[in-house]
């Protein structure tokens, strides 16, 4: 597409390149299934002032058995010439999350977890990339704090398993996966890095599409 192309479609106020992106990807594993959609509030948007960094999420059915969780807001959503061109979309991401048998409905703490990962992002400027984790050693608690029981309290962040890297008018979009684990494993990519691809190769011997499964007990590191 050409800038002056661009020009001529942005005349439309409706026409959202990048968020038409998310979904041409998601499509591309999912077809026709329509997604549950959950919008942030508009007035808590940063654009308003707000503390809110997405425009909402998407969350599919998986035949696999998982709630497939997507951001909208850490790549260029809308018609932005300034935007035009770039080497990268925004930040170049969006994060995705898999959630094993958990119903949309019980997957809004996932949702929260990622708006302040976007949160962290847009104020420090420091982005995720595959291969880094998140999480504390100090008082570590589910990353669901419904479920206090729960041994998946870090991240490790990762490609998705299925969902492509695309090249958009604004550069490239990746989607990122968030992948729970538990402490014990948190410890032991903090010290020691190199454990990271074990770890993920591990997980997909009974996770095949590294879905997080909050009532996992079984430690792979």
């Amino acid at each position: 597409m050409t800038i002056e192309e661009f020009r001529k479609k942005a005349e439309d106020d409706e026409w959202s390149p990048g968020w038409d992106e998310i979904e041409d990807a998601f499509s591309e594993v999912y077809g026709d299934c329509e997604p549950d959609h959950y919008g942030t509030v508009i007035t808590s948007r940063a654009v308003f002032g707000g503390p809110e960094y997405l425009d909402g999420y998407s969350v599919y059915t998986s035949d696999k058995g998982y709630s497939h969780i997507v951001t909208f807001g850490m790549s260029e959503l809308y018609a932005v010439e300034e935007s035009f061109g770039h080497d990268f979309s925004k930040w170049g991401y969006e994060m995705t999350i898999k959630l094993k048998n958990e119903p949309h409905d019980k997957c809004i703490w996932a949702m929260d977890m990622m708006s302040n990962l976007a949160r962290y992002t847009f104020k420090s400027e420091r982005w995720f990339e595959p291969g880094q984790y998140v999480g504390t050693s100090l008082t570590p608690e589910s990353l669901d704090l419904s479920r206090p029981e729960s041994l998946i309290t870090s991240i490790i962040v990762t490609n998705d398993t299925e969902i492509k890297t695309r090249q958009t008018i604004y550069g490239e979009l990746a989607f990122l996966q968030l992948v729970g684990i538990t402490t014990a494993e948190f410890e032991a990519v903090k010290n020691d890095r190199s454990l990271v691809p074990v770890l993920l190769e591990r997980l997909r011997a009974d996770y095949p599409d590294l879905e997080t499964d909050m009532n996992r007990t079984k430690n792979y590191l």
